[in-house]
């Protein structure tokens, strides 16, 4: 009965996220148009292919990632309230904010937002280097440094240490634990940030990570958990509705590099890191082609791909951007259904 409710729980989470996401998303459209916040594309001279293939969406806006986690602090805070004003209530039942399961990651997806948000104003104004807003440097400064806050809330204030490896058990990994939860989030938001290239691309790759990991929560009975990733869930849905092809905003850094750093944590917190490149598994694709390509730029003088990341490799082929987009999604659906095997099977072994 318990787990019953926690499952109604999530759904109604989801479904009023989506809605309250449906109905503020004017109001920031008009916004991100009016403050002309279009994304600055690659030159020519320095992507010739991509321009081509790209050059009808500038001036689109960006900074659509605003929608996903501006909509879950918002509900995060109104729960609460709720919940002090009449916690007997349904919808006082519907607080998720948990110390021990959701403080950090609604903290690391606002926190990344925000960086994310900066750069994206940056990058439309046209200031930084080369116009393109913070510098690659800084910016992995600063996403690792959300990472180490991270990894230090994991082991000191959660006391986690335990990497558990699928069908086999559980391996203290004592301080280690820190530069392995590093390297998780900062890989995982990168790589969902190298898959926001094409409409509707990371947001519908996303949804199936996250809806997947909402799964492996509620079966492990972190509840609350699963209602945050509730609310992102149905906030994803409702940028799906205005990104896909052709899109009325773009994601943004402030929300591939939020829902990155976020859905890592989440993999830390169901303690299925090592599931996550077969949840994750067009995000493992992208970040792997990108490498790949620069590598072999700088060591063969060659490319491996007509352009990098995979996606763009497709669309050069001569792949309408809505088929890429659309096969992608299958096989973010056969990967993230996969992973769920996964984790049950785990489940029932050790």
């Amino acid at each position: 009965m318990v787990e019953s409710f926690y499952i109604v729980k999530f759904l109604s989470l989801a479904t009023i996220s989506f809605v309250v996401a449906m109905l503020w998303t004017p109001l920031l459209t008009n916004l991100l148009y009016e403050l002309k916040m279009g994304k600055s594309l690659r030159s020519e001279k320095q992507a010739p292919t991509f321009h081509k293939m790209h050059e009808k969406k500038a001036g689109t806006p960006t900074m659509g990632g605003v929608l996903i986690w501006g909509t879950a602090l918002g509900l995060a805070v109104l729960f609460v309230i709720i919940d002090w004003l009449d916690p007997a209530s349904f919808f006082g039942k519907l607080n998720f904010l948990s110390r021990k399961e959701t403080w950090l990651p609604l903290g690391a997806l606002i926190s990344a937002g925000l960086v994310g948000l900066v750069d994206d104003f940056l990058n439309a104004k046209k200031i930084g280097k080369n116009g393109g807003g913070i510098d690659i440097r800084h910016r992995l400064i600063l996403y690792s440094l959300i990472a180490l806050i991270g990894a230090w809330w994991f082991y000191f204030k959660l006391g986690f240490d335990i990497l558990h490896i699928p069908f086999y058990g559980d391996l203290s990994m004592g301080l280690w634990y820190i530069p392995f939860f590093f390297v998780v989030i900062v890989g995982t938001s990168f790589s969902v940030n190298q898959t926001d290239g094409l409409d509707g691309l990371a947001g519908g790759t996303l949804l199936s990570s996250f809806s997947a990991m909402a799964i492996i929560a509620l079966l492990q009975g972190r509840f609350e958990l699963a209602a945050f990733i509730g609310v992102i869930v149905g906030a994803l849905i409702a940028f799906l509705w205005f990104n896909i092809y052709p899109a009325r905003f773009f994601m943004g850094d402030t929300g591939a590099m939020s829902m990155g750093v976020t859905l890592g944590i989440v993999a830390m917190l169901t303690n299925t890191a090592l599931l996550l490149p077969v949840v994750g598994l067009i995000f493992v694709l992208e970040a792997v082609t990108t490498i790949v390509q620069i590598l072999s730029k700088k060591i063969r003088h060659k490319k491996v791909f007509l352009v990098a990341p995979i996606h763009h490799h497709f669309e050069a082929l001569g792949w309408p951007e809505p088929k890429v987009v659309m096969r992608f999604w299958v096989l973010s659906w056969i990967a993230a259904a996969v992973g769920i095997v996964l984790a049950i099977l785990d489940m029932a072994i050790t």
